[in-house]
């Protein structure tokens, strides 16, 4: 399996040890996986299963 280097700006650890990816990695990644990332730039809405398709304020990385 291929493991990509992360950049020190594409995640964080959780006050619980985890590892929580940025908006900067998933607009890098270039697509939503659909899990319901915390940082999730593309509008997924875990509980309806759907993708937000409103513009949002948030601004670009």
């Amino acid at each position: 399996m291929f493991k990509k280097e992360l950049d020190p700006e594409d995640f964080y650890y959780s006050p619980e040890g985890y590892i929580v990816f940025t908006e900067k990695h998933h607009l890098k990644r270039g697509y939503c996986c659909k899990s319901g990332c915390k940082h999730c730039p593309y509008g997924y809405n875990k509980k309806t299963g759907t993708i937000d398709t409103k513009p949002n304020n948030k601004s670009s990385v």
